[in-house]
C-alpha cells in the first residue's frame, strides 16, 4: 500500500534518482542537468515542502516539490514539480501526488497552485489536471525542446485553492 508523507535525509539517493530518471527522459522537466544525492538533498530541502509517495517498506516511488511560483505580490501563487519512477507508472500514484500538493500547498497558505509549463504530448500530466479540475490557460507554442530536438507546445494551468 503506497503512503505519502513528508521527505526526509534518508530519502536522498531514492529522489535523486526517481527525479534524474525524469530529466532524462527529456519529455517533462526543463532541467537538462543531473543531480547527485548531496545535490538533490540541498535543492529538496530548499524548497516549501517536499512529499514523497512511498511502499509498504517506506521505499521512494515518486515525490513533489512545493514552492512560490513567483516573489511578493505573486507569493500566494505555488509551484510544484512531480516526479514517479518509471517502474511505479501507472499505479496513479500521480494523481495521488497531485491531490495531495494541492491540500499541502493550501496548508502552506498559498491561495493557487500553478504550472507555467506542462508539455502538450504528457498527456498523463493533463488527463490527471483536468480530472482534478485545473484550467488551462491557453498554449505556448514550441515552448518546450524535446530530446528529438522537435519543440512541442506547453500547456499552462491553474487552481484556485
Amino acid at each position: 500500500m503506497m503512503h505519502i508523507r513528508d521527505y526526509t535525509g534518508k530519502d536522498a539517493h531514492a529522489c535523486a534518482m526517481i527525479w534524474n530518471e525524469v530529466v532524462q527522459d527529456g519529455v517533462a522537466f526543463p532541467q537538462l542537468d543531473l543531480l547527485s544525492d548531496e545535490e538533490a538533498h540541498v535543492f529538496i530541502t530548499s524548497q516549501t515542502r517536499t512529499r514523497v509517495a512511498a511502499d509498504d517498506s517506506d521505499t521512494p516511488l515518486g515525490l513533489y516539490i512545493l514552492h512560490p511560483n513567483n516573489v511578493g505580490r505573486c507569493g500566494h501563487i505555488a509551484n510544484t514539480s512531480y516526479a514517479v519512477c518509471s517502474t511505479a507508472r501507472g499505479l496513479h500514484l500521480g494523481e495521488s501526488l497531485v491531490s495531495d500538493s494541492l491540500l499541502t500547498a493550501k496548508e502552506e497558505g498559498f491561495r493557487i497552485l500553478q504550472f507555467n509549463a506542462v508539455v502538450a504530448t504528457n498527456t498523463v500530466a493533463l488527463h490527471i489536471y483536468e480530472k482534478l479540475g485545473f484550467v488551462r490557460l491557453g498554449v505556448i507554442p514550441g515552448g518546450f525542446l524535446l530530446p528529438s530536438g522537435e519543440y512541442a507546445d506547453i500547456i499552462p494551468q491553474y487552481h484556485l485553492l
